[in-house]
């Protein structure tokens, strides 16, 4: 296990990768891994922090199975309180995402996939640094809590090393074609390979919107179609999102997805699994 640091109250941050190594028929590829949260109360059972991030998902794009129990596994001293599962939104939406918005529109299932993020760990954000800066830190001696240990999402958020990683993994997979999941897989991975860097340069419209496309240049040695999608913050609408992407997407689920693949070789077992013809 390659220990990246450490989250608030001691868990190891940690990469997450692919499971189940079979061959599979899609590639989804994501921005960054989130992670477990909870609620934190202190020792006089008053909240201090509604959502902190606590363990690195157990699995890439966790759907929030177990939160509690995962919770609960992790110690903490008396005088910090203890630990609950945050809200349900916090916990596994990306994940629930891929699965309802995503996968299942197209009749796919988890075990024709295989998923990977640019980033694949957790990374903090300007709000996390600010919560754990003015109610976290400024207690460690006093309640014994370790010092937190959890990197900045990178401005750039790959390297060669890192792009040519995933381009291994792309190969492994055997896969026809890649998902992307809004802006940042284009532009920082499929655009080696000739991809536009815009989800927009793929259409803003229903007519557009969620195609497929051909990739110009191999990528692992495969010959790939594109198939540019929204990030899952927008299918979702999970927190900041824009209602005109929201509704494109949806247009999309209800008329384009459920017979995109069906031309594209997609095995009759899959599709007869998931309800297809």
């Amino acid at each position: 296990m390659n220990i990246i640091g450490n989250f608030p109250f001691g868990q190891p941050i940690y990469n997450l990768e692919q499971r189940d190594r079979t061959p599979k028929r899609i590639f989804v590829l994501g921005v960054y891994a989130s992670a477990v949260h909870a609620r934190w109360y202190g020792a006089d059972n008053k909240l201090r922090i509604s959502a902190v991030a606590v363990a690195s998902e157990p699995e890439i794009f966790w759907r929030g199975e177990n939160a509690a129990k995962i919770i609960e596994s992790i110690p903490i001293p008396p005088e910090a309180g203890r630990l609950a599962a945050a809200a349900d939104s916090f916990n596994g939406p990306s994940g629930r995402a891929l699965d309802e918005s995503f996968l299942f529109p197209l009749k796919l299932s988890r075990d024709d996939t295989w998923l990977c993020d640019l980033v694949p760990h957790s990374c903090m954000n300007s709000a996390q640094a600010k919560a754990l800066s003015e109610r976290y830190r400024p207690f460690l001696q006093e309640l014994g809590l370790p010092d937190v240990r959890w990197p900045d999402l990178p401005k750039r958020l790959i390297d060669n090393g890192r792009k040519d990683r995933i381009e291994a993994e792309v190969s492994e997979s055997e896969a026809d074609i890649l998902i992307t999941l809004g802006d940042q897989p284009l532009k920082w991975f499929s655009s080696h390979f000739g991809t536009k860097s815009l989800l927009s340069a793929y259409g803003k419209d229903p007519d557009e919107y969620g195609r497929l496309h051909p990739i110009p240049e191999k990528i692992g040695g495969r010959i790939m179609k594109l198939l540019p999608l929204v990030h899952p913050r927008q299918a979702a609408r999970l927190g900041s999102h824009s209602k005109d992407w929201y509704e494109l997407h949806e247009h999309w689920i209800d008329n384009v997805a459920p017979t995109l693949l069906s031309s594209t070789g997609v095995s009759m077992r899959v599709r007869t699994e998931l309800g297809g013809v």
